[in-house]
């Protein structure tokens, strides 16, 4: 009822507007000279005039306008209904009284005289409003910073001065024409350079980053500089992360790891990856893990013919379907709980769907806990993976894509052996089959199951102690999202027997890790919470490798994407070994399994005593392949 009222008093105080102004356009054409105007013929035509006036008004939705957020699209919709309403009142005259005894002076100062005194109330109510709020939250003492001047940025300053809780202080932005400038009244006080300094100088109480497009190592920054002046912080969304293109406060969130971990917007061609996917029957063993649901999500979103769910969870396999039978409704959906190690489970899903493209995701991957159960390492990652691609070439399927882990370079440990093997099957099988039997290699994924970042988690939740396992070691790390997306993108790019090396950036410290989820949690390391080392477990190396030395490295038509030249192996040596480590698994004989382990990946050893791989951060990588560019120049040149 509120409303409807509302809508009441607006549209009757824009028809008394329409009469003061079609009165005032009249008072300007005869110089304010009351007694010069004839007012009866004025009077009569009024009722015209209005019904023409508030029939534009309405048309155009004037009276739905707020004023409280009255701004230059409500000008635009006056200006509009006035110049159309001039129109329509000009027309109605003219079949009222031909127009007689209106001055036409009159009928164009009227429309003028309409917009401003349309707009001032408005206006007028909108900067009573706004300085109250302002009022209020300077009373509070919420004074807030925002890094970015950019569309998000003056989106968002005008959903919290809307809000009564904070008062805006001004933004930080590096673009050098807005030095100085103002957005909102709001001052832009410079670069974001000067973070350090302004939160000094304005006693801030929250910094929001609204630069969507921020580099993890901008956001690096000013969560230092704001930890170090004891000030909250918070971050919009990125901009690939905001479908709706609409940013207001409620989006406003806290910092994640990711953010200060996770880097650019990865450039897809998704016209190829769809082309690979779309229309296709697509089977994801492991589908209810971490990187095989992501893989599902990314993969249901391109329209494929039908997307065969095969997982030994029945649990997680009930979490997935649930999730995309949601979401994609009309997507062909089959759940089919089971084992890789299966051979007869595995041929009748292969057999019954006929899968074209196969994401093999299922592994076992826990280090430590690998190291005392090689039998189980080789059953599942070596055997289970030797299946399902044996049965992919058996049911002619064109594209079979293994996730493989930087740690099956120079494995220092059984499930990076074992990983290794697996790799080793599949390059081998590509060279004697019609399926395209590609491997893709990355480190670790941020927040997938049984990784590094839900431990410490847990740890902080629970007061403490984070255990680091050496103050020196160090791993890649990508969002899950980033990496499936370059693992379709090659599978799109790859002919058959490549290993294909994920850019993983820069390396990145546990400690720091630790350090920083600490801070993000809003405490202390070292005081709140300490951090405590607990040595190398078995099979642990200090550093992650991406490719061994004899595999090389070259360029792919992809920036973070790198193909490591496979080591070949003899065919009936490789099916020996793999013949005697399904022996020795059946005979549950470990010690055997690690022997044909060593037989097949002759470079495990000693984490520590590791010389021989390369683990690159990208600025090396990329002078690397400058130097074998020119290299190959040379060559040619002589």
């Amino acid at each position: 009822m509120g409303t409807i009222n509302r809508r009441f008093a607006i549209i009757a105080h824009d028809l008394c507007i329409v009469a003061l102004a079609w009165a005032m356009a009249y008072l300007v054409r005869y110089n304010f000279s009351v007694l010069s105007i004839e007012w009866q013929p004025v009077v009569q035509m009024l009722p015209v005039v209005m019904l023409a006036q508030g029939l534009v008004f309405w048309s155009i939705g004037l009276h739905r306008g707020l004023w409280r957020f009255a701004s230059i699209p409500d000008l635009w919709n006056i200006i509009r209904a006035a110049l159309l309403g001039a129109l329509a009142v000009g027309l109605a005259l003219f079949l009222f009284n031909r127009m007689e005894g209106v001055p036409r002076i009159a009928l164009a100062v009227y429309p003028a005289l309409l917009i401003l005194l349309l707009s001032a109330p408005r206006l007028a109510y909108r900067m009573w409003r706004d300085r109250g709020l302002a009022v209020h939250a300077a009373a509070i003492g919420k004074r807030v910073l925002i890094l970015g001047a950019g569309r998000a940025g003056e989106m968002l300053a005008r959903d919290i001065r809307r809000d009564n809780e904070y008062l805006l202080m001004g933004f930080l932005d590096d673009n050098p024409q807005l030095k100085g400038t103002k957005i909102h009244g709001l001052p832009v006080l410079g670069s974001t350079a000067r973070l350090a300094h302004v939160l000094d100088t304005l006693a801030v109480d929250v910094v929001i980053i609204a630069i969507t497009s921020a580099s993890s190592t901008q956001i690096r920054h000013v969560v230092e500089a704001c930890e170090q002046a004891k000030v909250q912080f918070r971050i919009l969304p990125r901009m690939q992360d905001l479908m709706s293109g609409l940013v207001s406060l409620k989006d406003v969130r806290e910092v994640a790891i990711d953010d200060l971990l996770g880097r650019e917007p990865v450039s897809l061609d998704w016209c190829a990856i769809s082309a690979g996917l779309a229309g296709k029957v697509v089977l994801v063993s492991g589908a209810g893990g971490s990187i095989g649901a992501e893989l599902c999500r990314q993969i249901a979103r391109l329209k494929p013919a039908s997307l065969i769910l095969f997982e030994r969870c029945e649990f997680n396999l009930y979490s997935i379907d649930m999730e995309l039978r949601a979401r994609h409704p009309d997507l062909v959906l089959h759940a089919c709980l089971g084992d890789v190690c299966d051979r007869s489970g595995v041929d009748y899903v292969l057999s019954a769907h006929r899968p074209e493209v196969i994401f093999h995701a299922a592994a076992y991957k826990h280090v430590p806990m690998l190291q005392t159960q090689a039998r189980e390492a080789v059953r599942n990652n070596v055997l289970g993976t030797k299946t399902l691609a044996l049965a992919a070439d058996k049911y002619g399927c064109s594209t079979f894509v293994m996730i493989s882990t930087d740690k099956a370079v120079n494995p220092a440990n059984i499930m990076g052996t074992s990983k290794r093997a697996a790799e080793i099957f599949c390059q081998m099988l590509d060279r004697c089959s019609a399926t395209r039997y590609i491997t893709v290699r990355f480190g670790n994924v941020l927040g997938s199951a049984g990784s590094v970042v839900p431990l410490f988690q847990q740890q902080i939740a629970a007061g403490g102690p984070v255990t680091v396992t050496h103050p020196d070691i160090t791993r890649y790390f990508m969002t899950i999202p980033e990496a499936c997306q370059l693992i379709m993108q090659s599978a799109a790019l790859g002919k058959g027997g490549e290993i294909f090396v994920l850019n993983m950036g820069e390396p990145v410290k546990i400690r720091y890790l630790a350090e920083q989820m600490i801070r993000l949690s809003g405490k202390i390391p070292g005081e709140d919470i300490k951090i405590t080392y607990t040595g190398l477990r078995p099979g642990e190396k200090l550093y992650e490798e991406l490719f061994h030395r004899q595999e090389g490295l070259s360029e792919t038509g992809h920036e973070k994407i790198f193909l490591a030249q496979s080591r070949e192996v003899a065919w009936d040596f490789l099916n020996e070994v793999i013949d005697g480590m399904e022996r020795s698994s059946q005979e549950y004989d470990d010690v055997q399994c690690i022997s044909f382990l060593k037989m097949l990946v002759p470079e495990m050893d000693d984490p520590l005593a590791k010389t021989d791989g390369i683990a690159l951060p990208s600025p090396v990588i990329s002078k690397v392949l400058e130097f074998k560019r020119g290299n190959r120049s040379d060559a040619k040149e002589s």
